[in-house]
């Protein structure tokens, strides 16, 4: 079987080609990504990229037809990855998540690609109340990002598919430890909070919903979805992948925190304005057609992962909000030094 992974040096990316060369040790693993965070290796042992049969680089606006040729999958994870960063490149948002997503979709079908797997989100519930949302519930996309993500899925549903077996996979908010760890993260935030600083600040209220999922259970869905037969879910499905269990108040996360990582205050901002993204989810298509898939890790897993591998790497940074652990400032870093222009492509006269 012969994979292409778009976005593979990313967070979820290094636990994805982890997870297919250990389930699927024969298969030939494909790499592509422009590599904005390649530097943002944390406490990993061996560069996940070696567990590649090749990687290439470039970005997904001049995504190259040729590299699908004999490929039977592909997962596709490249996008400007999260609401600030979505934000602040609203227009290039819109060209990567959205534009150059669905033309990779395109050339995946004429090239007779098999299995075209897409990592959506959650986030496209938006403002959703309390009640959890499905599938067939109306989305309220707030943010750059998730309008892009219901963008991709709707042209995804309208593109003629030919023998293409297409999965929108509408991910809860990962967390979890990673050989390129996230701290713009939720619960990654807050386990990096108590450690640093001994104090969870939760910068909302703390009311809103959000459903989480370890990135290691995401790599296990998207190895399901590019293995899964038409008869399984349809030529063309969108479906919720989470746990129902793991739709949790942020408050109450960073309670879980604080149990986990004795001596850490939690700090709330009673007065901070409304978070509108609030929404539950209902995860219940997923487990009827992925039983064996359904995330297998407690919160607790979670915490703890993230806590043994922030200690492993002597982690102390009270400032990491302003880090290169927050994606956005990572770019922020290379615009302002002169590797890559505003529009996010690489400067080939920048500083090195």
């Amino acid at each position: 079987m012969r994979i292409l992974i778009t976005g593979n040096m990313g967070y979820v990316g290094a636990a994805v080609v982890r997870e297919l060369r250990q389930r699927l040790p024969t298969a030939e693993l494909i790499g592509f990504d422009n590599a904005y965070f390649a530097h943002c290796l944390t406490a990993a042992a061996r560069l996940p990229e070696a567990s590649l049969n090749i990687q290439y680089f470039g970005d997904l606006r001049d995504f190259p037809a040729s590299l699908l040729d004999g490929v039977d999958a592909v997962i596709h994870l490249a996008a400007v990855s999260n609401d600030p960063m979505g934000n602040r490149f609203e227009e290039v948002t819109e060209e990567i998540n959205f534009r150059a997503s669905v033309r990779l979709a395109e050339l995946a079908v004429s090239r007779g690609v098999g299995h075209f797997a897409f990592a959506s989100s959650c986030s496209v519930y938006g403002a959703a109340g309390t009640s959890a949302r499905t599938v067939i519930d109306e989305v309220n996309p707030l943010t750059a990002y998730a309008r892009s993500k219901i963008a991709t899925e709707s042209a995804l549903a309208a593109l003629p598919r030919g023998n293409t077996i297409a999965t929108s996979l509408r991910f809860a908010t990962a967390c979890g430890m990673s050989d390129r760890l996230r701290l713009d993260l939720v619960l990654n935030d807050f386990v990096a909070c108590a450690i640093a600083n001994g104090e969870i600040t939760v910068l909302s209220d703390g009311t809103p919903w959000r459903p989480l999922i370890d990135v290691q259970d995401m790599a296990i869905a998207l190895r399901w979805a590019i293995t899964r037969s038409s008869g399984n879910g349809g030529p063309f499905l969108v479906v919720n992948v989470g746990c129902d269990s793991w739709n949790f108040q942020v408050k109450d996360l960073a309670e879980a925190v604080a149990a986990a990582v004795p001596g850490t205050k939690v700090q709330i901002n009673d007065r901070a304005p409304p978070d509108k993204r609030s929404y539950r989810v209902d995860f219940g298509l997923f487990k009827s057609l992925a039983p064996r898939h359904v995330p297998s890790r407690a919160l607790s897993d979670s915490i703890h992962a993230l806590k043994a591998g922030l200690v492993s790497m002597a982690f102390k940074d009270r400032d990491f909000r302003n880090s290169n652990y927050m994606r956005l400032k990572a770019l922020e870093q290379h615009i302002a030094t002169g590797r890559i222009l505003p529009t996010l492509r690489w400067n080939a006269r920048g500083n090195t």
